[in-house]
């Protein structure tokens, strides 16, 4: 094997190591912990998947126009270490979710507790 070859082969190990890391963001680039924001709405979608759950809610706003409001949640791991369960959470749900917006104003949501049926489900490890 020619060591042009290798190197090729290494960098690209690499590369893919690399991917998830590079997938990942940063929370603070992406949301504002000084903007504490609270929202009511149907639940729509829960998708179970890494690096977090994702759920979406319907949240109409004062003059009655409806929203998609994406909530990111802790991951999989987490959330079922916690005690969530995969049906915690269906589409059809009346919930409120408390967390940080995003710093872009998007209808987007670091979610910290939802509430279902009065009780309320951290996102976060150790936060009762």
């Amino acid at each position: 094997m020619n060591i042009h070859r290798a190197f090729g082969i290494a960098t690209a190990g690499l590369l893919l190591a690399a991917m998830p890391v590079l997938a990942h963001h940063s929370f603070q680039a992406e949301y504002d912990e000084n903007k504490l924001v609270t929202v009511n709405g149907t639940v729509t979608k829960v998708a179970w998947t890494n690096p977090h759950v994702i759920l979406h809610l319907d949240v109409r706003d004062d003059s009655g126009k409806v929203a998609d409001w994406q909530m990111e949640l802790a991951s999989p791991n987490g959330l079922l270490r916690q005690g969530w369960k995969l049906d915690s959470l269906k589409p059809g749900d009346q919930v409120t979710v408390s967390g940080y917006a995003a710093r872009d104003g998007s209808h987007l949501v670091n979610a910290r507790r939802v509430i279902l049926g009065g009780k309320a489900y951290s996102t976060i490890k150790d936060d009762k």
